[in-house]
């Protein structure tokens, strides 16, 4: 299902899954594999890994999607908003939007949570 979303920039742990679905994603939004921001240090990340990383992102990325893995990216999603997921599937979408104007004011607070989506909770007519 489209939700309308534009994405700016993929960031993505390096690990061959991981940057795999990135790839896949990058393509699908006509962007290149040179594109996605690679970051070894989100394979395994704890939280703070993740607001870092973020934090350190060019302000000229309105939108970005993160690709790592679990259970990190669980629990990280679940430090965004007041919606709690027992685990995030592969390739889920957990969608968030900041009140923010700079990624380095990226924190836990006052997000909006948008949706949270994955592949078998789609249903086919």
């Amino acid at each position: 299902m489209d939700k309308g979303i534009k994405i700016d920039k993929f960031v993505s742990s390096t690990a061959f899954r991981a940057f795999t679905t990135a790839t896949f994603f990058a393509k699908a939004y006509h962007q290149q594999e040179s594109d996605i921001i690679a970051v070894p240090k989100l394979y395994h990340a704890g939280e703070e890994t993740f607001y870092k990383t973020i934090r350190n992102l060019n302000d000229s990325f309105n939108s970005i999607a993160i690709f790592s893995h679990n259970p990190s990216i669980t629990y990280f999603v679940n430090t965004l908003t007041n919606t709690r997921i027992d685990v995030m599937p592969t390739c889920g979408i957990f969608a968030i939007e900041a009140p923010i104007d700079n990624w380095q004011d990226f924190r836990a607070e006052n997000n909006k949570f948008l949706f949270f989506d994955y592949p078998k909770n789609i249903s086919v007519d």
